[in-house]
Formats: C-alpha cells, structure tokens, sequence
C-alpha cells in the first residue's frame, strides 16, 4: 500500500508542475508584452517630435548661445554702469564741458537701457517657461536721414517662450499728420514712393527693421501707426500707434 500511495503521489504532482511551467510562461509573455508596448509607445513619441521639427542637439546649442549672449550683455551692462558712475562724478567745468557731459550720460543711460531690455529678452529665451507665443513691438524709434525730409524708423519684433517654429507675417505702417488741405494718413506705399507696400518678417527670436521714410514737404507728421498681422489665422493683429518724435543721429 505504500508503494502504491507513493506512486500515486509522483503520478498526481506532474500535472501541477506543467501548470507551474505554463503559468510562469504566460506571465513572462506579459511582461515581455508590456515591455514591448511601453518601448513601441516611446518610439511613437520620439519619432513625433522628430517630424514635428525638434532637434535636441539644435535646442541645447541655442542655449548654449544664449547664455553666452547673456554673459556678454551683463558684462556690456557692467562696463556701462561703470563708465556712467565715472561720469557722474566728473565736476562741472565750462559750458562745453558741462553739456558734453550730459550728452555722455544720455548716450550711456539709453545704451544700459537697450541693454537691460535685449538682455531680459534673451533670459526670457533661456527660461522657457511660456507655453504660448506671441509678437510684440520691443522697441521703435525715429531718427532723421539723408537727404532732408526722409527718416528711419528703427523698429524691433520679438516674441518670448519656446520657439519650434519662425513667425511669418507683415508689419504695415501710416503716418498720421496734416496738409495744407487738411488731415491726411500716408501709407508706406506714399512714403517710399511706390517702392514698397508692407513688409515682411520671419524669424524665432528677434528681428529688427530700418526703414527709410519720405516726408513731402508740406505735410506735418503727427503720429506713426504700426500693425503687425500673423501668417496664422488664429493670431489677431497687433495695432500700435506712436507720436512722431525724431531723435538726433548718432
């Protein structure tokens, strides 16, 4: 009887080992699966951004510039907040003197102040931190040309955040003012003389503009009107207008 009970017992543990076995490699076919569908699921995202135009190398070398470009803009800044602080300190001498003085320091504030808005800008590009883009009107001015009557507007376009892609679109620009006949609105096809109608920018961080305007004689400019339009349907136009103030050449 013992025999029996022994063989018995050796005859019903096989089956219990072939389900072990089985279970063990159904549930290595799992695994394997799941491993298999994670990897395929990374491939998928990876191979998105690729075609989506993200380049990591390319993204790391833009930051690598920009912080190079921000290390040389403090030093810019530092050299000018101490070449400023000597000026402050020089005394009061003869009439020449005195206004040559001043002219320095208000050559030397506005260059700080160039300074300090380019270099917040590049931080902005640095960090990263806005989802959304968006195009403004960084900086604009008005200086007198060559022959009298024509002028160049000195005018900067930025946008802060992630750039995967330029911004495309047309900057218009009217000069309000007055004539002999009454309120009158130029467009850039009346101030360049039919040479040019809007104009046009493309790029991801930074673009800037000098264009050249012609002022007929009789007319009186009074305010300077800016819209920028977006190659997006779904991006409004940005309008701005500025008083026409002309600072002296540099």
């Amino acid at each position: 009887m013992g025999r029996l009970a022994g063989m018995l017992g050796r005859e019903s543990g096989a089956p219990r080992i072939v389900r072990s076995a089985r279970s063990a490699v159904r549930a290595a076919l799992i695994v394997a699966g799941v491993l298999l569908g994670v990897f395929a699921l990374y491939v998928v995202y990876e191979l998105g951004r690729y075609n989506a135009g993200y380049d990591r190398q390319a993204v790391a070398q833009q930051r690598t510039e920009l912080e190079v470009r921000i290390e040389h803009l403090e030093r810019a800044n530092r050299e000018l907040r101490t070449r400023l602080a000597e000026s402050d300190t020089v005394g009061a001498g003869r009439a020449r003197e005195q206004a040559e003085t001043a002219r320095t320091i208000g050559d030397l504030q506005a260059q700080v102040a160039r300074q300090s808005q380019e270099l917040a800008f590049y931080r902005g590009v640095v960090a990263q931190g806005a989802a959304s883009l968006g195009v403004k009107i960084e900086q604009l001015r008005i200086t007198a040309g060559q022959p009298p009557g024509t002028y160049v507007v000195h005018m900067s376009l930025v946008r802060s955040g992630r750039a995967d892609a330029p911004a495309t679109g047309t900057v218009q620009l009217s000069l309000d003012g007055s004539a002999a006949e009454g309120a009158r609105t130029l467009d850039l096809a009346a101030l360049t003389a039919g040479r040019q109608r809007e104009l046009r920018y493309n790029f991801r961080y930074l673009q800037t503009f000098d264009q050249q305007l012609t002022v007929p004689p009789t007319f009186k400019p009074e305010r300077l009107n800016v819209e920028v339009s977006s190659g997006r349907r779904d991006v409004a136009p940005l309008s701005q207008t500025f008083v026409w103030s002309v600072e002296a050449s540099p």
